[in-house]
């Protein structure tokens, strides 16, 4: 099975967020920081995933370790949390 995905740009980023299709960033971050306090973030990509929106987020935790998590951008779900080799 081929996944299908493609980067957003930030015009058609701030288009959805305008029209109220996905949460602004700043939330997901909230939440980001909810399971990984004090945690830097390292990078960030609007995705679009097989149909579905997602923040693919990538932070360096206080303990030193980079995690890469995936939030639903329509809801804030985070939908993937692993460690980043």
């Amino acid at each position: 099975m081929v996944r299908a995905w493609r980067d957003l740009d930030q015009d058609e980023a701030l288009r959805l967020r305008r029209e109220g299709v996905i949460l602004p960033f700043e939330q997901m971050m909230k939440r980001v920081n909810q399971h990984y306090p004090g945690s830097t973030l390292l990078e960030a990509e609007l995705e679009e995933e097989d149909g579905v929106l997602v923040y693919e987020v990538e932070i360096l935790t206080l303990q030193g370790v980079v995690r890469e998590l995936e939030l639903d951008a329509r809801d804030g779900r985070v939908t993937k949390d692993e460690e980043d080799d």
